[in-house]
């Protein structure tokens, strides 16, 4: 009796590694190694630039790769997210998920060992490896986070567009300011307005887990605060304050 319910509360023995969580650890672990090799490539490539230039064409390539993929899921392959919240993950959800958490593994050691960003961005890359490793050992919840994971990333090719036009001095041209309009509205009709119809989707529903419910909310806490900072550069814009957004203020590396 005791030891049933001690199994059911806690489902994580031998064998639940064996079959669910030791295949999925092999799949991050060859994705972070992945990520990482492709890193030490453009950085041999790329001897005359900076650390920085090379992680961010890998912060593009994934931003690229992840949102192709996690569109394809959220909007083919399903099931939907608002209507399916909390149920059982579908290999590809998996194999994205695990794409995507190899590569914030990464990046977050990258951050952690160059200490170039704040606060809020190391808060943003904790919860979302944090909420992956979650969903990927429930077995479920994959629906929703994938979602949220497309609203994310869809705007990071982006933000990093635009980081390597200022690098190159193309950044005050008429191309500048169509990538800062549409990463400001895709921000805003995606991450901000779609992003809360998913986290109000996944806490009214009784399936996903509650440390779930509770990460997708402070992760949208961070997203509001990732909003304040581009507040204020469109305001600086307007008033002509500043002729281009600091690095620091937007914490630009995959808002």
């Amino acid at each position: 009796g005791s030891r049933r319910v001690g199994i059911a509360v806690f489902p994580f023995g031998f064998g639940f590694w064996k079959s669910r969580m030791l295949p999925i650890v092999l799949e991050v672990t060859c994705s972070f190694v992945t990520w990482l090799c492709l890193y030490s490539c453009f950085c041999r490539w790329n001897r005359q630039r900076s650390c920085k230039w090379s992680c961010r064409l890998v912060t593009l390539l994934h931003g690229l790769l992840v949102t192709l993929l996690s569109g394809y899921v959220l909007f083919l392959d399903g099931p939907w997210p608002l209507t399916h919240a909390g149920s059982p993950n579908t290999p590809l959800q998996i194999h994205v998920l695990c794409l995507t958490l190899g590569y914030f593994i990464f990046d977050l050691g990258w951050c952690l060992y160059f200490q170039t960003e704040g606060d809020l961005m190391l808060l943003h890359h904790t919860l979302s490896i944090c909420g992956m490793i979650l969903v990927l050992g429930l077995g479920t919840s994959a629906t929703e986070v994938n979602a949220v994971v497309f609203v994310s990333e869809i705007t990071n090719p982006l933000l990093q567009t635009r980081w390597f036009l200022r690098e190159m001095g193309s950044y005050h041209t008429s191309l500048g300011k169509v990538v800062d309009f549409l990463f400001v509205l895709l921000f805003l009709l995606l991450r901000i307005g779609a992003g809360a119809w998913i986290v109000y989707g996944m806490v009214t529903s009784p399936k996903p887990n509650w440390l779930l419910k509770a990460g997708g909310l402070a992760m949208y806490l961070v997203s509001l605060g990732f909003m304040v900072e581009i507040c204020r550069f469109v305001r600086r814009k307007m008033w002509k304050k500043s002729p281009s957004l600091d690095s620091q203020s937007l914490q630009e590396r995959g808002i």
